[in-house]
């Protein structure tokens, strides 16, 4: 028990860093939107030379929840699984969800719902999966190990 309280503590203690990250300048994840088509070609050039999946991140620069995901991509873990069998594009549709709307539909993910969302297409573009129920639009209360069981699911075999 005396675990599971400073398990939780820290873990809140981690989603407060990555909110005052995300507020104070972090990095720029997100390219500008207009470079969204350009980076999703070049994703899947990418992905059929080097039998990967693609994974699209629709989100944005000013969302927390969008750099948390971010950070627990890059763990020791989930930086090993994504180097080996993902491409990553970073989607941005700008800060009020109106950029790269027809993206979002395309691969079915309902921003409504909240981002970040991600879809996971096959290494020829055919989508895979799209997270429909903003899965992970509260990273900053989820674990790294929820990103590690995610990849392993769709990475492949």
């Amino acid at each position: 028990m005396k675990y599971q309280i400073a398990g939780l503590a820290l873990a809140g203690l981690f989603a407060v860093g990555a909110a005052q990250l995300a507020r104070s300048g972090a990095p720029d994840i997100y390219p500008p939107p207009e470079q969204a088509p350009a980076d999703l070609t070049a994703a899947l050039q990418t992905a059929a030379a080097r039998h990967r999946r693609v994974i699209l991140d629709f989100g944005g620069n000013w969302c927390t929840d969008c750099h948390v995901l971010d950070i627990y991509m890059h763990d020791s873990t989930n930086q090993r699984i994504l180097d080996s069998s993902f491409v990553v594009v970073h989607i941005n549709i700008g800060e009020k969800e109106e950029r790269n709307l027809d993206l979002a539909a395309r691969y079915e993910i309902p921003l409504n719902k909240g981002v970040p969302a991600l879809a996971i297409l096959d290494a020829h573009g055919k989508l895979l999966y799209s997270q429909k129920a903003g899965e992970f639009e509260a990273m900053r209360h989820m674990e790294s190990k929820s990103v590690t069981e995610f990849l392993m699911r769709w990475k492949p075999s």
